[in-house]
């Protein structure tokens, strides 16, 4: 995939974010690595969605310093752009301020693993990481030393919103989308009560399961 396909899979995976109530005003931003570049795409900073498009997508280099593009990029490039420089294996990010999912990191609380749609997706809880301004790579530091070793692509980071990432773009959107699913449903959960833990050796069984049998598989 080539920088012009990367950057319509971005301004269209914008869209995704509006859709499932995970964005308000410009709040939010999506970025895909360019495969075998040392660029990623991201949303400019402050352009509102229903402008975006991927001629206004913006071009940086894993620095975080503008390579292509007509607007200055999200305020949010530096964290990125570390994300992108010290997990090779990452070729999407997502952040997000999803209300459920925000106010865990408002009480800088993880979300505990106790729906089976989070073993299958998270493979146990959703951490919370730490406090950090936005403006450097202070977030982006917060971010990858967090999410090393861990099994869940989404972070909570303490009293900002979500980060998440994935293998492409689209895998770091699903993942800010379940994120906010499983936070509000886990919210309700106690309000009725306590929830009920998950055993680890049924986490591992599903989380095993979901990813490496669910779905359809291609041929060989």
């Amino acid at each position: 995939m080539n920088v012009d396909a990367m950057r319509k899979v971005v301004s269209d995976l914008h869209a995704e974010l509006v859709r499932y109530g995970l964005v308000a005003w410009t709040a939010g931003n999506v970025s895909g690595r360019v495969p075998g570049e040392e660029l990623f795409v991201i949303k400019p900073s402050g352009v509102s969605y229903d402008e975006l498009s991927p001629e206004n997508m913006v071009v940086c280099d894993l620095d975080g310093d503008l390579v292509e593009g007509a607007h200055a990029p999200s305020s949010d490039t530096a964290a990125h752009a570390y994300v992108y420089r010290n997990m090779p294996e990452v070729g999407g990010v997502v952040h997000t301020h999803s209300t459920y999912a925000s106010a865990w990191a408002a009480r800088g609380e993880s979300v505990p693993c106790v729906l089976t749609a989070m073993a299958d997706e998270f493979g146990g809880e959703i951490p919370v990481g730490p406090f950090a301004l936005i403006g450097d790579d202070s977030i982006g530091q917060g971010v990858v030393s967090t999410l090393k070793g861990h099994r869940s692509p989404a972070v909570l980071m303490r009293n900002h919103g979500v980060f998440s990432i994935g293998k492409d773009p689209k895998a770091a959107v699903k993942a800010a989308v379940m994120c906010e699913d499983v936070a509000r449903t886990v919210h309700v959960a106690r309000q009725l009560g306590t929830p009920l833990p998950i055993a680890r050796d049924d986490v591992d069984r599903l989380y095993d399961r979901y990813q490496n049998v669910y779905g359809q598989r291609s041929p060989r």
